[in-house]
């Protein structure tokens, strides 16, 4: 693939996804059918073996492999993706199967036909939704991390991981996201106008473990913090954001 005519870069972070993989890639190239794009994984040194088999899948998709040494956290990983990505639209969804690969063709079109800047997937707009139960402290972790977020940016759903924007939006801009959610650190730090939100019904793991544990919601709460600090700061020497 000639990267220069790359149109859209996804990228996909990866740690201990190696049962999800295959599905999800045959998922999104089915999904992207005619659209120029490259499917940009970055594994945190799985111990089950994704980076391995992600160098694998290489030789039927059109993918860059990063493997970096350690669990380092999934917003970074998103970070490093973008560096090396070379489309002028780009993205980032989980690997778990959880994001529906299907809806991608309606991301792009919400910013190519409609104009937006970025398109979030949502689970919290009209016609969206999640698939199955969540269990009670799920609910309570969404909701107060919502909440935390809510005067950072008017989207509703803040903590979705699935989205598209314009590579414009985050160019020049220092990202240095700690813990999960990087589409929050792009909300409030990227070059932007207009954002969407796009209903999609969240798919709930159903193979493999989940990374949310008592360490990712610490990082969330830090993160929140420089998110503050940093809008403060843009404020009081009149940066972008008021």
């Amino acid at each position: 693939m000639n990267g220069n005519n790359t149109f859209l870069s996804l990228v996909v972070p990866t740690y201990n996804e190696a049962r999800n993989l295959p599905s999800l890639l045959a998922m999104i190239h089915q999904s992207l059918q005619g659209i120029s794009h490259e499917i940009i994984i970055v594994d945190d040194n799985s111990p089950d073996g994704t980076g391995d088999m992600a160098n694998d899948l290489a030789a039927r998709y059109p993918l860059i492999v990063i493997h970096r040494k350690g669990k380092l956290g999934l917003a970074s990983a998103a970070v490093d993706g973008f560096r090396a990505a070379r489309g002028k639209i780009l993205g980032c969804m989980d690997a778990d199967l959880s994001h529906p690969p299907e809806i991608l063709p309606i991301l792009l079109s919400t910013i190519e036909d409609e104009g937006y800047d970025m398109a979030v997937a949502s689970r919290l707009v009209e016609g969206a939704g999640v698939v199955g139960t969540w269990p009670q402290y799920r609910k309570l972790n969404s909701y107060v991390a919502t909440l935390l977020a809510r005067p950072l940016t008017p989207v509703k759903d803040s903590m979705s991981g699935y989205f598209l924007l314009k590579k414009e939006v985050i160019d020049g801009i220092i990202l240095t996201p700690t813990g999960y959610k990087i589409a929050l650190e792009i909300m409030v730090k990227g070059n932007y106008k207009r954002i969407k939100e796009v209903p999609f019904l969240f798919d709930n793991r159903t193979r493999g473990k989940s990374k949310m544990d008592i360490k990712v919601q610490m990082e969330y709460l830090l993160h929140i913090g420089c998110l503050y600090t940093y809008i403060i700061k843009q404020r009081l020497t009149g940066g972008r954001r008021s």
